[in-house]
């Protein structure tokens, strides 16, 4: 798997957002879910909290190539309401995300094509009302050099926006910086050409690094 596959879009937290159409409001909730046990258990989480509802419709999508979706109407007509949600976190080419619609009825009848709208936009909007982020993969290296070259080492990280996560000071100054996956022969080079050849690295563990979204333009991530 290439490092670009091993990076994804997902919302920045769990939240909610709520839209009125045509008297009927539909409240959006939005929380991250890895695994299906943890997606049920957020579906009657908000299913409780709604009881007096007249629907509680879901969608989710979990595994960074959507390996398990799933999506439910809840008593709306069949195809207008969980598809629609599981579309719109789909185009939107986010991963990990359960959405719940839940929907207090107005009194005035959308007709297919308005629940389809109301459903996918509810979605939609609390996404980006939540807001999204971009899970990049980074790989945590370490490597130590004297202390007569620390500001120049941190000239460099800094220029070049590079994440310190430690600094020992002992008998040399031991640094570890995170790297996206694509940038660490970059960086490996750069600095074995600052310190002339005089730096060994040791990869260490690996982290998601949560980049915020501001642009929207999902098909461009």
């Amino acid at each position: 798997m290439s490092s670009k596959q091993l990076n994804y879009l997902t919302i920045s937290k769990a939240g909610q957002h709520e839209l009125i159409i045509k008297k009927s409001k539909f409240i959006c909730s939005l929380a991250r879910t890895k695994t299906v046990e943890e997606a049920q258990e957020f579906i009657e989480q908000i299913s409780k909290k709604y009881h007096d509802a007249t629907h509680n419709t879901y969608a989710y999508t979990l595994g960074l190539n959507d390996n398990q979706v799933k999506a439910s109407d809840n008593g709306e007509p069949s195809g207008t309401a969980g598809i629609p949600e599981l579309k719109a976190l789909q185009l939107m080419k986010l991963k990990n995300v359960t959405a719940v619609v839940t929907r207090y009825f107005g009194g005035i009848k959308l007709g297919a094509g308005g629940l389809i709208r109301a459903y996918s936009n509810s979605v939609t909007e609390a996404a980006q009302n939540i807001g999204v982020v971009k899970c990049v993969m980074q790989q945590r290296i370490q490597f130590s050099i004297p202390y007569n070259r620390i500001d120049e080492i941190n000239h460099y990280l800094e220029e070049n926006r590079i994440s310190i996560a430690n600094q020992e000071y002992t008998t040399n100054v031991t640094i570890q910086i995170y790297l996206d996956l694509d940038q660490i022969q970059k960086v490996e080079d750069d600095l074995i050409n600052l310190l002339s050849g005089k730096v060994e690295f040791n990869k260490l563990d690996q982290r998601f690094n949560e980049i915020p979204v501001t642009d929207f333009n999902f098909h461009e991530q």
